[in-house]
Protein backbone atom coordinates (compact mmCIF):
# COMPACT_ATOMS: atom_id res chain seq x y z
CA UNK A 1 0.00 0.00 0.00
CA UNK A 2 1.16 3.74 -1.08
CA UNK A 3 1.82 6.09 1.43
CA UNK A 4 -0.09 9.39 0.83
CA UNK A 5 2.30 11.29 2.62
CA UNK A 6 4.01 12.79 -0.07
CA UNK A 7 1.27 13.71 -2.21
CA UNK A 8 -0.05 15.85 0.61
CA UNK A 9 3.63 17.07 1.73
CA UNK A 10 4.03 18.03 -2.25
CA UNK A 11 0.49 20.04 -1.85
CA UNK A 12 1.71 21.82 1.56
CA UNK A 13 4.54 22.90 -0.09
CA UNK A 14 2.82 24.19 -2.71
CA UNK A 15 0.32 26.24 -0.66
CA UNK A 16 3.09 27.47 1.80
CA UNK A 17 4.76 28.45 -1.64
CA UNK A 18 2.40 30.67 -3.16
CA UNK A 19 0.80 32.00 0.27
CA UNK A 20 2.89 35.06 0.45
CA UNK A 21 1.40 35.97 -2.80
CA UNK A 22 -1.99 35.31 -1.57
CA UNK A 23 -1.09 37.41 1.41
CA UNK A 24 0.24 40.64 -0.09
CA UNK A 25 -3.05 40.84 -2.74
CA UNK A 26 -5.31 40.89 0.14
CA UNK A 27 -3.05 43.39 2.34
CA UNK A 28 -5.18 46.32 1.04
CA UNK A 29 -7.98 47.50 -1.35
CA UNK A 30 -9.44 50.70 -2.46
CA UNK A 31 -13.66 50.59 -1.57
CA UNK A 32 -14.53 53.48 -3.46
CA UNK A 33 -12.83 56.32 -5.45
CA UNK A 34 -14.92 60.00 -5.49
CA UNK A 35 -13.46 62.45 -7.82
CA UNK A 36 -14.62 65.89 -7.59
CA UNK A 37 -13.82 69.84 -7.36
CA UNK A 38 -13.75 71.33 -4.48
CA UNK A 39 -13.95 75.01 -3.21
CA UNK A 40 -11.07 75.95 -0.91
CA UNK A 41 -13.81 77.32 1.62
CA UNK A 42 -15.38 73.33 1.86
CA UNK A 43 -12.41 72.71 4.10
CA UNK A 44 -12.96 75.33 6.73
CA UNK A 45 -14.06 73.79 10.45
CA UNK A 46 -15.08 75.85 13.15
CA UNK A 47 -12.11 75.79 14.97
CA UNK A 48 -9.87 77.33 12.46
CA UNK A 49 -12.23 80.79 13.19
CA UNK A 50 -10.39 80.07 16.56
CA UNK A 51 -6.73 80.27 15.53
CA UNK A 52 -6.72 76.04 15.16
CA UNK A 53 -5.14 74.29 12.15
CA UNK A 54 -7.17 72.65 9.44
CA UNK A 55 -8.48 69.28 10.81
CA UNK A 56 -10.14 66.96 9.04
CA UNK A 57 -11.73 63.04 9.90
CA UNK A 58 -9.97 62.57 6.38
CA UNK A 59 -6.29 62.03 5.53
CA UNK A 60 -5.33 64.84 3.00
CA UNK A 61 -2.62 65.03 0.55
CA UNK A 62 -2.47 67.70 -1.86
CA UNK A 63 0.02 68.82 -4.71
CA UNK A 64 0.29 72.41 -3.83
CA UNK A 65 -0.02 72.50 0.50
CA UNK A 66 -0.47 76.02 0.39
CA UNK A 67 -3.70 75.78 -2.26
CA UNK A 68 -6.70 73.91 -0.84
CA UNK A 69 -9.30 74.68 -3.83
CA UNK A 70 -8.68 71.90 -6.70
CA UNK A 71 -9.85 68.38 -7.73
CA UNK A 72 -9.69 66.32 -5.62
CA UNK A 73 -10.11 62.14 -5.12
CA UNK A 74 -11.58 61.25 -2.40
CA UNK A 75 -10.59 57.10 -2.15
CA UNK A 76 -11.74 54.96 0.70
CA UNK A 77 -8.64 52.00 1.80
CA UNK A 78 -9.62 48.87 3.59
CA UNK A 79 -6.04 48.07 4.45
CA UNK A 80 -5.04 44.67 6.62
CA UNK A 81 -2.10 46.24 8.23
CA UNK A 82 -0.34 49.73 7.82
CA UNK A 83 1.79 51.11 5.22
CA UNK A 84 4.22 53.71 5.90
CA UNK A 85 5.97 55.09 3.27
CA UNK A 86 3.65 54.27 0.63
CA UNK A 87 3.17 56.11 -2.53
CA UNK A 88 -0.12 57.36 -3.98
CA UNK A 89 0.04 57.72 -7.98
CA UNK A 90 -2.10 60.20 -9.66
CA UNK A 91 -2.30 59.82 -13.21
CA UNK A 92 -4.69 61.78 -14.95
CA UNK A 93 -5.40 63.63 -18.45
CA UNK A 94 -6.86 66.80 -19.09
CA UNK A 95 -9.97 67.64 -21.61
CA UNK A 96 -7.10 68.48 -24.76
CA UNK A 97 -4.73 67.00 -23.63
CA UNK A 98 -3.45 63.70 -25.44
CA UNK A 99 -0.78 62.72 -22.89
CA UNK A 100 -1.47 61.52 -19.10
CA UNK A 101 -0.05 63.46 -16.45
CA UNK A 102 1.25 62.91 -13.18
CA UNK A 103 1.51 63.86 -9.27
CA UNK A 104 3.06 61.66 -6.77
CA UNK A 105 2.06 62.09 -2.74
CA UNK A 106 3.84 60.79 0.10
CA UNK A 107 1.54 58.82 2.11
CA UNK A 108 1.41 57.01 5.57
CA UNK A 109 -1.70 54.56 5.10
CA UNK A 110 -2.88 53.16 8.81
CA UNK A 111 -4.08 49.82 9.43
CA UNK A 112 -7.89 49.44 8.73
CA UNK A 113 -10.16 51.46 6.79
CA UNK A 114 -9.06 54.77 5.71
CA UNK A 115 -10.19 58.02 3.85
CA UNK A 116 -7.65 60.12 1.50
CA UNK A 117 -8.25 63.45 -0.56
CA UNK A 118 -5.64 63.53 -2.87
CA UNK A 119 -6.05 66.92 -4.21
CA UNK A 120 -4.41 68.58 -7.70
CA UNK A 121 -4.50 72.26 -6.49
CA UNK A 122 -3.07 75.52 -6.80
CA UNK A 123 -1.52 75.34 -10.61
CA UNK A 124 -1.67 71.97 -11.19
CA UNK A 125 -5.31 72.09 -11.73
CA UNK A 126 -6.98 74.56 -14.05
CA UNK A 127 -10.18 75.36 -12.72
CA UNK A 128 -13.30 74.42 -11.09
CA UNK A 129 -15.53 74.09 -14.45
CA UNK A 130 -12.52 71.13 -15.67
CA UNK A 131 -13.20 67.84 -15.07
CA UNK A 132 -10.48 65.04 -16.11
CA UNK A 133 -11.38 63.11 -19.01
CA UNK A 134 -9.80 60.01 -17.70
CA UNK A 135 -7.55 58.95 -14.28
CA UNK A 136 -5.75 56.16 -12.65
CA UNK A 137 -5.26 56.19 -9.04
CA UNK A 138 -2.71 53.53 -7.94
CA UNK A 139 -1.17 52.99 -4.40
CA UNK A 140 3.02 51.85 -4.45
CA UNK A 141 4.33 49.90 -1.75
CA UNK A 142 7.74 51.51 -0.09
CA UNK A 143 9.63 49.53 -2.86
CA UNK A 144 7.60 50.56 -5.33
CA UNK A 145 5.54 47.81 -6.45
CA UNK A 146 2.07 48.22 -6.65
CA UNK A 147 -0.11 46.61 -4.24
CA UNK A 148 -3.74 48.37 -5.77
CA UNK A 149 -4.92 49.93 -8.77
CA UNK A 150 -8.50 52.00 -9.47
CA UNK A 151 -9.14 53.60 -12.92
CA UNK A 152 -12.03 55.56 -14.58
CA UNK A 153 -13.47 53.65 -17.44
CA UNK A 154 -12.08 55.88 -20.22
CA UNK A 155 -8.58 54.99 -18.83
CA UNK A 156 -9.01 51.57 -19.88
CA UNK A 157 -9.78 52.27 -23.68
CA UNK A 158 -7.17 51.73 -26.18
CA UNK A 159 -5.98 55.12 -27.83
CA UNK A 160 -7.66 56.17 -30.90
CA UNK A 161 -5.44 55.31 -34.12
CA UNK A 162 -4.09 57.86 -35.94
CA UNK A 163 -5.55 59.04 -39.03
CA UNK A 164 -4.19 60.10 -41.79
CA UNK A 165 -5.30 63.20 -43.48
CA UNK A 166 -7.56 63.66 -46.47
CA UNK A 167 -5.24 65.39 -49.43
CA UNK A 168 -6.64 68.42 -50.08
CA UNK A 169 -8.73 68.39 -52.75
CA UNK A 170 -8.06 70.62 -56.34
CA UNK A 171 -11.37 72.50 -57.35
CA UNK A 172 -10.47 72.58 -61.35
CA UNK A 173 -10.54 68.28 -60.71
CA UNK A 174 -13.53 66.80 -61.33
CA UNK A 175 -15.27 64.96 -58.05
CA UNK A 176 -14.99 60.73 -58.49
CA UNK A 177 -17.85 59.02 -58.00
Amino acid sequence: MRSRFPRLFRLALLVFAFAPALVSAAEVKIVRVWPDYRAADSFVRIGEYFGGKEKSPELIVRSQEDSRAGYYFLTRFKADAALPGSILALEYVLPGDESPRVQFFPLDLPRGSRAVLAGLTGPDWPGAAVAPTAWRLRLLGPAGDELVREQSFLWSLPPLPAVASAAPVDAATPARN
